[in-house]
């Protein structure tokens, strides 16, 4: 089952330090633009994943095709995708050994997340980190 306690929350935002964020956009109105800039003023290092973006920067990061181009260990992968294109990055984040997988809110895959879970993953469905982190009271 996917991580819904506060304390196992709690737990994983302050223990990862480095994420890659699947999905990452250079426009300032997505939301995923916008978690990425909350979570780096948090303090935690964000590489943005994208095809699309492949080699470009997003705030100051370089933006990578996909997990295996990271040239770096990665804690956590988030994924701001459609639910039915998560499969092909939840098999690259087991593949990587990316420890955490965080779906974010409306990205839901239950066999993906069972999939992750069983190879050792602990996963994160239907929750925002700059949600999370301002409720859960974390300082970093």
């Amino acid at each position: 089952m996917p991580v819904e306690n506060d304390q196992d929350l709690r737990d994983i935002l302050t223990s990862v330090h480095t994420i890659a964020l699947v999905g990452a956009s250079e426009k300032t109105s997505r939301p995923a633009h916008e978690v990425m800039e909350y979570l780096q003023n948090q303090g935690y290092r964000i590489i943005p994943v994208n095809p699309r973006l492949e080699g470009k920067q997003v705030l100051g990061e370089t933006v990578y095709a996909d997990l295996a181009s990271i040239p770096e260990p990665v804690d956590m992968a988030e994924l701001f995708l459609a639910p039915e294109r998560t499969d092909a990055i939840i098999d690259q984040t087991i593949a990587q050994k990316i420890p955490v997988l965080w779906l974010q809110i409306g990205v839901i895959n239950e066999a993906g997340a069972a999939r992750a879970e069983r190879a050792g993953l602990t996963v994160v469905m239907d929750r925002c980190p700059k949600r999370e982190i301002p409720r859960l009271n974390i300082a970093r």
